[in-house]
């Protein structure tokens, strides 16, 4: 008898941020494969006989192949388990999702999606910044600042956006990100703001200006994993410069 996988999103980290279907759902798994960024926390709603299986994958970091992945959920599904692709924020936000979709779909194997939030709209909660606003901005562009070949995205395609960009995946690419983006004619003034291990006890916040983002958020030691939010709602942004919820 075939088993069946569930894609379930965990959320950006605080456990609370779980949803119920989510938590309902990871009760009925014998086996999950757990991303790094999860929260362990929420392992709290899984069985104690469940198998748990790490699969971490983080950017700049020695990750499990994806395709090792997607033939793990193959194998216990068709053993008839019921399997848990555990994955932080949403499993269709840059979560590879997608890809184990279409192996499961070519498979023939039953599946599930279990949204979560995703870390850019979490973050930008967390920092006051609403995403849209209708005195500014009316729409929102979710980018990744990395391309799958490793190179970067078309900055001076997203600085004629006239949407709020929420980076994820761009501390490593900061500097030419900036640099792209004032170079096509993105105004330096713009409001900018940096949200690292957002929802988490250790979250930090920076609020500053597109000219000045990649200076300010070196100086500050602002590191993965971060969301950067580019356009005028991060102006509406928390007062605060920096801070640290540690010394909040």
């Amino acid at each position: 008898m075939q088993g069946k996988v569930y894609l379930i999103g965990a959320g950006p980290g605080d456990p609370e941020l779980l949803t119920l279907k989510a938590a309902r759902v990871l009760g009925e798994c014998d086996v999950l494969l757990v991303d790094d960024l999860v929260n362990r926390a929420v392992l709290a709603h899984a069985r104690p006989d469940a198998r748990l299986i790490e699969v971490g994958k983080r950017g700049g970091c020695v990750s499990t192949p994806q395709a090792f992945i997607t033939r793990l959920m193959l194998r216990h599904a068709r053993q008839g388990r019921i399997v848990g692709r555990l994955k932080g924020g949403d499993p269709f936000i840059f979560g590879r999702g997608g890809e184990e979709i279409e192996a499961l779909r070519q498979a023939g194997v039953t599946h599930e999606v279990i949204n979560g939030i995703t870390a850019g709209l979490a973050a930008a909660t967390a920092a006051g910044i609403p995403l849209t606003h209708r005195d500014c901005c009316r729409g929102v562009t979710m980018l990744t600042g990395h391309t799958q070949e490793g190179g970067e995205p078309d900055w001076a395609g997203y600085a004629r956006l006239d949407t709020t960009l929420v980076i994820y995946m761009g501390m490593r690419h900061l500097d030419s990100m900036v640099q792209g983006l004032l170079q096509a004619g993105r105004a330096g003034h713009t409001p900018a703001a940096v949200i690292a291990h957002a929802t988490l006890p250790q979250e930090q916040r920076l609020s500053t200006t597109l000219a000045r983002l990649a200076d300010d958020a070196h100086r500050h030691g602002m590191d993965s994993p971060a969301i950067v939010v580019i356009g005028e709602v991060a102006g509406l942004a928390l007062p605060q410069t920096v801070v640290s919820m540690l010394a909040a």
